[in-house]
C-alpha cells in the first residue's frame, strides 16, 4: 500500500502539488506548535527561576540589613551619655534597666554587658558568675575594637543557660518528608542565633567591656515576615498566589511564613527539605533553584547556604512562590492556541485541495514544452486563460526561451568582471575597517570620560548623606569636652594641651564635613583660597602623620624642587596629602620607603608626587582606585581617594595614579597656579596634558 502511494506521488504532478501544499499544514504546523510549546515552557521556567533567584538576593540583602539594624541599636546604647555615665558610676541597676529596655524594643533574645573574657557584669543575685557562649566574635571585637556580628548555633544547654523560655521557644518537632535526610532525634533542640558584640570604649582606656546580644531566629515570625513583606509586596505575585521566606537550621524549617498543608493558620515549622537540596546547599555550598513540593503544593524555590562565624554551613535561606498562579494563564493560552491551530489545519486543507486544481494545469503545459525542447522540437505554450501568477509564468515562458541564449552570454561577461569588482570592494572594505577602528578608539576615549563623570556624580550624592551624619557626633563631642573642661577647672591644666587638641581636631572634622557638603553640589566651588607654598604644606602634613609613619618605621625621602606658589585652600590640599601618605604607609612593608617630590609644571603650576615601594596595584584594579567605597583595606571606608580626587578636580587640577604590581605605586597631584573653575568634564580632560 505504501509503495503504491509512493509511485502515485512520483508519477503525478497533481499528487505532488497536494502533498507540498498539505505537508506544512499536516506536519510542519503541529511541529511548530510543539516547538513553540517547548520553548515557551522552557522560557517560562527560566523566568520563574530568575524571579526566585532575584527574590533570594533581595531576601539575603534584607537579612543582612536587619542584622545591621540590631547592631546599630547596640551602638546607640554603647555611645549614649546615660549608659556611659552609669557604667563609670558602677550603677548596676541603671545599666540593667537600659539593657532590659533595649532588649524589649529591639527583640533581642538576650543582651548582656560582659567583661573582655565574657563574664557578665552588673547581674542580679539570681545569676551570679554567668559567662556567655565562647565565640570568635568576642576575640574580634576585643582585638580590633570594632563591632562584630554573625550567625551562631546555640545548643539546648546554652539556650537553657540564657533562659528556659528561650530553650522552649527554639524546640520543635520534626516532620520528615519523603526523600529527606534521616534524623536520629525527632526533636530539634538547637537555636539559630544572630549574635552581635559591640565593644564599649572609654577614652584613654580602650575597650573595657562588651555588649553581647543575640536574636533567636527559631519561631521569629516577625523577622521572616519583614523579609517576606519586602520581597513579595503587593503586585509581585499574580492574583491568588503568594510567596514565602524561610530560615533553616540544617535542613529544618525553624522560621517561615509558609502555611502548613493541614491548616492555613499554622506555619510549616519542623518540615525538612529533600535530600538532593540538602546535599547541594549544605553539603556542597552551592545555590539550588528548582521546583519543590511543599505542603501539598508545587513551588518554585531558591535556596542558598547560611554560614556561621566559623565559616561552617549551618542553615539555609529560602524564597519560594506558588507555581499554579503563574502556570494557569500559560495553560489557558496553550489551549486556545491548540484549538486555533486545529481549525486552521482543517480550513487550510480544504482550500489547498480546491486551489491545486487551478495550479497544476498550466504547469503540465509547461512540462510538455520543456520535453519538446529537450527533443529538439520548437514549441510554445500558447494562450493561457489563468490570470494569476502561474498564468503569467506560462505566458512569459515563451519569451524566456528566446532570451535564454542572450542571458547566458551576459552571464559570461559578468563573470569576467566579477573578480575585478570583488577586489575593488575588498579594498574599500579595508578602508572602512581602518576608519571604523579610529572611530572605536574615539568612542573608547569618550566612554572613559563619561565613566569618570558618572563616578563623580555618584560620589557627590553619597558624600552628601555621609557628611550630614557626621555633624551630629561632632556636636556631641564638643559639648562633652566643654563639660569636661568646666568640671575639671584648674585641675585640667596637665591635660589642657590634649583638650585643646581634641577641640581643634573636632573643628577640623566639621570643616572637612563642610567641604564634603560643598563637594556634593555639582555647581558649587571651593571655599577661600590663598597662595600657598606646596613644599611648606608637605612639611606640615608630615607632622600630622608622623605617628602613622613611625608605626610602620617608614623612611621618607624628600625631593622638593618646585619654587612656584599656587592658589588653593591649604587645608583641602593637606587633607589630600594626608590621605595619600596614610595609604602609602599601609602599602609598604615595615621599614619601607616613601618618596615625596615637587616639580614645576610646564603648563603653569606644580606637580606633587607621592611614591611608595609597596606591593603595587594590579592592572585590573587600577581604574577602580578612585571609585567611591572601593577599598582593599579591611578597615578602610573607600572614600579617601574618591574625595581627594574630587577636591583636586574642583580647582581644575588632576589626581593620577601609576603602579607596577609588586614594586611601586605613584600618585601625582597636578595643580594650576590659578584655580580653573569649570563644570565641563571634557574641558578639564583637555587641559590636563603635560606639554
Amino acid at each position: 500500500m505504501l509503495a503504491r502511494i509512493r509511485r502515485g506521488i512520483a508519477g503525478s504532478l497533481r499528487y505532488k502539488l497536494l502533498l507540498l501544499v498539505l505537508f506544512p499544514i499536516l506536519l510542519v504546523m503541529p511541529l511548530a506548535l510543539w516547538l513553540a510549546v517547548s520553548w515557551t515552557d522552557h522560557f517560562t521556567d527560566e523566568q520563574l527561576y530568575r524571579k526566585v533567584n532575584t527574590d533570594l538576593a533581595v531576601a539575603n540583602s534584607e537579612f543582612a540589613r536587619l542584622q545591621q539594624e540590631h547592631l546599630s541599636r547596640l551602638a546607640s546604647l554603647a555611645q549614649s551619655y546615660r549608659f556611659r555615665t552609669a557604667f563609670t558610676d558602677d550603677s548596676g541597676e541603671l545599666i540593667r534597666d537600659q539593657l532590659r529596655a533595649v532588649r524589649r524594643k529591639g527583640g533581642f533574645a538576650f543582651l548582656h554587658l560582659t567583661d573582655l573574657k565574657g563574664r557578665c557584669l552588673f547581674l542580679g543575685t539570681d545569676q551570679p558568675g554567668l559567662t556567655t557562649k565562647l565565640s570568635p566574635l568576642r576575640s574580634t571585637a576585643v582585638s580590633t575594637g570594632t563591632p562584630a556580628e554573625g550567625v551562631e548555633v546555640f545548643s539546648h544547654r546554652q539556650l537553657q543557660r540564657e533562659s528556659p523560655l528561650l530553650a522552649q521557644k527554639a524546640q520543635m518537632w520534626l516532620v520528615r518528608p519523603k526523600g529527606s535526610a534521616s534524623a536520629d532525634a525527632p526533636v530539634e533542640n538547637r537555636g539559630l542565633m544572630l549574635r552581635m558584640i559591640y565593644p564599649v570604649k572609654i577614652a584613654g582606656m580602650g575597650v573595657v567591656a562588651l555588649l553581647d546580644g543575640g536574636m533567636l531566629l527559631n519561631r521569629n515570625f516577625g523577622f521572616v515576615d519583614a523579609i517576606r513583606d519586602l520581597v513579595y509586596g503587593p503586585g509581585s505575585v499574580p492574583p491568588g498566589g503568594w510567596g514565602a521566606v524561610t530560615v533553616f537550621l540544617g535542613d529544618v524549617r525553624v522560621s517561615t511564613n509558609l502555611p502548613h498543608k493541614e491548616s492555613q493558620g499554622e506555619r510549616a515549622l519542623g518540615t525538612r527539605v529533600p535530600k538532593d537540596v540538602r546535599e547541594r546547599v549544605l553539603g556542597e555550598g552551592h545555590k539550588w533553584i528548582g521546583r519543590t513540593f511543599v505542603a501539598n503544593h508545587w513551588y518554585i524555590s531558591a535556596y542558598e547556604p547560611i554560614s556561621d562565624v566559623n565559616g561552617q554551613r549551618v542553615g539555609m535561606l529560602n524564597t519560594e512562590v506558588l507555581e499554579a498562579p503563574f502556570r494557569t494563564p500559560y495553560d489557558h493560552a496553550l489551549s486556545v492556541l491548540f484549538v486555533t491551530l486545529l481549525l486552521t489545519i482543517v480550513l487550510g486543507g480544504v482550500v489547498a485541495v480546491r486551489g491545486a486544481e487551478s495550479i497544476f494545469r498550466p504547469i503540465e503545459k509547461m512540462t510538455a514544452v520543456v520535453r519538446a525542447e529537450q527533443a529538439g522540437e520548437w514549441r510554445r505554450i500558447g494562450p493561457v486563460k489563468s490570470r494569476d501568477e502561474i498564468g503569467e509564468l506560462a505566458r512569459q515562458f515563451d519569451t524566456m526561451l528566446d532570451l535564454l541564449q542572450a542571458r547566458n552570454e551576459q552571464v559570461r561577461a559578468a563573470a569576467d568582471s566579477l573578480e575585478h569588482k570583488v577586489e575593488q570592494r575588498t579594498r574599500e572594505l579595508r578602508e572602512q575597517n581602518v576608519r571604523l577602528e579610529r572611530t572605536i578608539d574615539l568612542l573608547r576615549q569618550t566612554r572613559q570620560q563619561l565613566v569618570i563623570a558618572e563616578k563623580l556624580a555618584a560620589l557627590g550624592e553619597l558624600t552628601a548623606g555621609v557628611a550630614h551624619e557626621i555633624n551630629n557626633p561632632t556636636a556631641v563631642i564638643l559639648g562633652n569636652m566643654d563639660i569636661i573642661a568646666s568640671e575639671l577647672g584648674e585641675q585640667a591644666g596637665p591635660v589642657r594641651t590634649e583638650i585643646d587638641l581634641i577641640v581643634q581636631q573636632v573643628y577640623r572634622i566639621r570643616a572637612i564635613v563642610d567641604q564634603l557638603l560643598r563637594y556634593s553640589r555639582p555647581t558649587g566651588h571651593p571655599g577661600a583660597v590663598q597662595e600657598v607654598d606646596v613644599n611648606e604644606v608637605i612639611e606640615n602634613t608630615l607632622v600630622l602623620v608622623r605617628h602613622e609613619l613611625a608605626a610602620r618605621a617608614a623612611h621618607v625621602e624628600r625631593r622638593l624642587e618646585a619654587a612656584s606658589r599656587v592658589r588653593i585652600n591649604a587645608q583641602e590640599l593637606q587633607q589630600v596629602l594626608v590621605n595619600l601618605l596614610v595609604n602609602a604607609a599601609h602599602a609598604i612593608e615595615r621599614g619601607g620607603t616613601i618618596r615625596l617630590s615637587t616639580r614645576e609644571w610646564s603648563r603653569g603650576g606644580v606637580v606633587i608626587g607621592v611614591e611608595d615601594d609597596g606591593e603595587g596595584i594590579p592592572p585590573a584594579l587600577l581604574d577602580r582606585v578612585f571609585d567611591p567605597f572601593y577599598t582593599t583595606r579591611r578597615q578602610g571606608s573607600g572614600l579617601g581617594l574618591s574625595v581627594s580626587f574630587g577636591l583636586i578636580r574642583r580647582y581644575g587640577g588632576q589626581l593620577t595614579v601609576a603602579s607596577e604590581e609588586g614594586k611601586w605605586t605613584r600618585f601625582e597631584i597636578w595643580l594650576h597656579r590659578e584655580p580653573v573653575y569649570t563644570d565641563d568634564e571634557e574641558a578639564l580632560m583637555e587641559r590636563y596634558v603635560d606639554g
